[in-house]
C-alpha cells in the first residue's frame, strides 16, 4: 500500500494593529457567518506563498499595501470546521500604506477598530481564540477538535 499524505487547505489572516486596536470586518451576504466580525482573510491560492496570500488579501479586502518585511508571523491555527480541517496562518502588521476601507462591499458591511483588550462578542469564534492566543504569545492552537487530551 502506498502512503498518501493528508492534504490541508490553508487560509491567511491579517491582524492590522493600530496602537491597542485591531481592524475587523463584519461579514455580510456570503452565506457563512454573516453578521460576525473577522479579520481581513482568505484562502491560499495555488502557486502562492502564505505571506504573499496575506499581502494579496489585505489589498483585495481593505485596500492597503503590505510588504513582506511589514508582516510578522504570529500564530498557526489547526481548525476543524464543518467537518473539514484546515490551517490558518495569522500575520500581524503595524505598518502599511493606505487607509483601510471596505473594498468588497458584497462580502463586508462594516470595518471597525476594536480594542484588543476587549474583543467584541460577535466574532467568529476561532478568530477570537487565535487573537487571544497571539496576545498571550502562543504560536499554535487548535479549534473544533473537542476537548484536548490531558498531558
Amino acid at each position: 500500500m502506498t502512503r498518501q499524505r493528508h492534504q490541508l487547505s490553508a487560509s491567511v489572516f491579517v491582524v492590522l494593529r493600530r496602537r491597542d486596536t485591531i481592524c475587523l470586518l463584519r461579514r455580510a451576504t456570503t452565506g457563512w457567518m454573516d453578521g460576525y466580525l473577522s479579520l481581513p482573510a482568505g484562502g491560499l491560492d495555488a502557486h502562492e506563498t502564505i505571506r504573499d496570500a496575506a499581502i494579496r488579501e489585505a489589498r483585495e479586502e481593505i485596500g492597503i499595501t503590505l510588504t513582506p518585511r511589514t508582516l510578522d508571523y504570529a500564530h498557526t491555527l489547526h481548525s476543524l470546521t464543518e467537518g473539514k480541517d484546515w490551517l490558518g496562518h495569522f500575520f500581524v502588521a503595524i505598518e502599511w500604506v493606505g487607509e483601510p476601507r471596505i473594498c468588497e462591499p458584497h462580502k463586508h458591511s462594516a470595518l471597525i477598530w476594536a480594542p484588543i483588550a476587549s474583543l467584541p462578542d460577535d466574532m467568529i469564534p476561532y478568530v477570537r481564540q487565535s487573537l487571544l492566543n497571539i496576545e498571550e504569545g502562543l504560536a499554535y492552537s487548535e479549534y473544533g477538535w473537542g476537548v484536548p487530551a490531558s498531558l
